[in-house]
């Protein structure tokens, strides 16, 4: 799974729009009469900020300096303000939002300078700039006791070992913070230890993102340590960290703790056997977990039927994503009993898992009870035709109807008449939204009659966006139907087909 997308700096904002400093430093300007203190207290931009004895005291002492203390403030507002402008961005109430913005090592210095006098700053976003690796401390050193951010992200900043090991000697500081985003940064493996004594201060912790950061088994061993002092944490993003394998065995007791934890993300970690016993004892612990994502780790296949067979305690769960999980016939069989006691399952991902074809039936209890079911994933699961009859006819008795997502793409064995019978009820399912039947990139075949009840199916839902079609071969009549289809129904339809390609016979 993506874990963070690139954001791109917004266009088209107010030139009389208050600049950020200005914004940031309404309450506390030196000057200001207590008329405008009055007016300030009612304005709701700046009302939650309250100013302390010490505050008051210091300012007091700052309206008896000369006026040219005021001059110098203005004058690094002013270069402050030019510095955004000539990144075209602009901070939106208490949020700098500064990602992709390729940052050189001199912006580096001035955004140093210019965190000096926004004291109220609540959000900093610094992702997906380069030069950011190496140079964290010029940027992040003047953050003070007390200071108030409360989300900080570096998402692929080409962090260094020492921008880690800063990190974590800064996190001490930040007692306001509750999300930290560290993701595609992966040189700080070797700082863990550093962040993981940081993580024990931030009690206010609610998001740790740590994917993709060169993450091993001691990484898990030093963080466990931590979890211990995060009692508010909600999501908990380890994945993507393929050397941290193993290190579950004998340190998942501390995250037995996180009571509040709602979302786990632990896909492509390279969990090994022992990290599922470990985890087996752990993860039907979390009762506020509503989010699991195990999906690529293999080597869960043949070992996680007690952890699946347990995940009944979780009733709660509403995302579960075990795809590329290589389970075999017993595990998938422990899932699908488990699942029957998930209520509020919206999303299941079962994609790649072979085992899936031909014992689709054992999902069948959960198919009928499972009336929060949004999103279900099916792809490469050597479906056959009995399977998606199967569906069918759970389709047509009235279940699934709150189906937005339905990807049963890349099973190829699944004949003609398979096809037919499902498309004859997919109308059914009134909210769909986005359908993939797509076959494999190594596979061509040719459409057959279903195509004509899937066009006609089309026209009953309401919702349908997206439907997913990729190496089916028309015929040239079917290409005809499908262009009245496009002239005749909602523009809004995209059939992706990569380019249909006509069938060899008439």
């Amino acid at each position: 799974m993506s874990q963070t997308s690139k954001k791109t700096p917004s266009d088209g904002e107010s030139k009389s729009e208050t600049s950020f400093v200005n914004r940031f430093l309404r309450g506390s300007n030196l000057g200001s009469s207590k008329a405008d203190s009055r007016k300030e207290n009612n304005d709701p931009t700046t009302a939650d900020f309250q100013p302390s004895d010490e505050t008051r005291k210091t300012a007091a002492l700052d309206t008896a300096k000369p006026l040219t203390s005021e001059m110098d403030l203005g004058s690094r507002m002013e270069k402050n303000e030019q510095f955004l402008q000539k990144l075209g961005k602009k901070a939106v109430d208490k949020c700098l939002d500064l990602n992709n913005c390729r940052l050189t090592t001199a912006d580096m210095r001035e955004m140093g300078d210019a965190i000096k006098v926004i004291p109220q700053l609540e959000e900093l976003n610094l992702s997906w700039n380069g030069k950011v690796g190496g140079n964290l401390p010029l940027l992040l050193q003047n953050f003070q006791e007390g200071s108030k951010i409360q989300t900080l992200e570096l998402v692929d900043c080409a962090l260094t070992s020492e921008d880690g090991a800063f990190v974590g000697r800064l996190l001490p500081v930040l007692q306001n913070l509750e999300v930290l985003d560290l993701s595609i940064n992966g040189n700080i493996g070797g700082s863990v230890n550093s962040i993981a004594q940081g993580l024990k201060s931030t009690s206010n912790l609610k998001v740790l993102k740590l994917h993709s950061c060169g993450l091993s088994q001691k990484s898990v061993k030093l963080l466990d340590a931590a979890f211990g002092h995060l009692g508010e944490l909600r999501k908990l993003d380890l994945s993507c960290n393929k050397e941290l394998g193993g290190g579950f065995e004998d340190s998942a007791a501390q995250l037995a703790t996180l009571e509040r934890l709602e979302a786990l993300d632990l896909h492509q970690c390279s969990l090994t056997e022992d990290d599922v016993v470990s985890l087996t004892q752990v993860i039907p612990l979390l009762s506020s977990l509503q989010e699991l994502d195990l999906s690529s780790n293999k080597k869960m296949g043949s070992s996680s039927e007690h952890l699946l067979s347990r995940l009944r305690f979780l009733p709660t769960l509403k995302s579960l994503l075990v795809n590329n999980c290589a389970l075999q016939s017993e595990t998938f069989s422990a899932l699908a009993e488990a699942s029957i006691h998930l209520p509020a399952l919206e999303i299941f991902d079962l994609s790649w898992n072979k085992c899936v074809g031909g014992n689709l039936s054992l999902l069948l209890e959960t198919l009928k009870l499972s009336t929060s079911l949004q999103v279900l994933r099916l792809s490469s699961c050597s479906l056959l035709t009995e399977d998606v009859a199967l569906l069918a006819s759970v389709i047509q008795t009235g279940h699934l109807a709150k189906l937005r997502k339905l990807d049963l793409s890349y099973n190829d064995s699944i004949c003609d008449a398979g096809w037919t019978i499902f498309c004859q009820n997919v109308w059914l399912l009134k909210e769909l939204t986005e359908l993939d039947i797509s076959l494999r990139p190594s596979t061509f075949r040719n459409c057959g009659q279903w195509f004509r009840h899937l066009l006609c199916a089309v026209t009953k839902l309401p919702e349908i966006t997206e439907i997913g079609m990729k190496r089916w071969l028309l015929l040239a009549s079917q290409e005809e139907e499908l262009e009245r289809f496009d002239q005749d129904s909602r523009s809004s339809i995209h059939f992706d087909h990569g380019g249909f390609q006509q069938a060899d016979f008439p």
